[in-house]
């Protein structure tokens, strides 16, 4: 499998938590994001990069440039697209992707991002940062 193809124009809250905060780089709606401690902005999330990189919060609700605000959802549903009912997906080697876990390898961080729970884009955020590699 591959990180998830995610039209940002399908990229919907419907039953969402949700935090505010700005774009650290360009973002685009259906990109897992983490908190950067330096300059309290939202990046792309990855899981070969840092422990820090890969500390997903959410996923963005909308596109935004470095400066810009953006909403992240926290928790709960959202529609994200084509995904494969009853998997789990984490965070991706590719910046902001998403991914089933099949697709991490050695040394790169293990962080769910949330569960697809049909196959008509239904997806339940709910991070989890375990810290581990694989």
């Amino acid at each position: 499998m591959a990180d998830i193809t995610i039209t940002a124009a399908n990229v919907v809250k419907t039953s969402a938590d949700t935090i505010t905060g700005t774009a650290g780089e360009t973002i685009t709606a259906g990109m897992a994001v983490y908190l950067k401690a330096s300059d309290g902005r939202y990046w792309k999330a990855q899981a070969d990069g840092t422990a820090a990189e890969a500390t997903v919060v959410g996923v963005a609700l909308h596109a935004a440039l470095a400066g810009q605000p953006l909403t992240i959802a926290t928790s709960g549903t959202i529609n994200i697209g084509a995904t494969t009912a009853k998997v789990f997906y984490y965070v991706s080697a590719t910046a902001g992707g998403i991914a089933p876990v099949a697709d991490l390898t050695s040394g790169q961080y293990i962080s769910s991002v949330g569960y697809a729970t049909a196959t008509d884009g239904s997806f339940v955020v709910k991070p989890s940062v375990t810290g581990a590699t694989v």
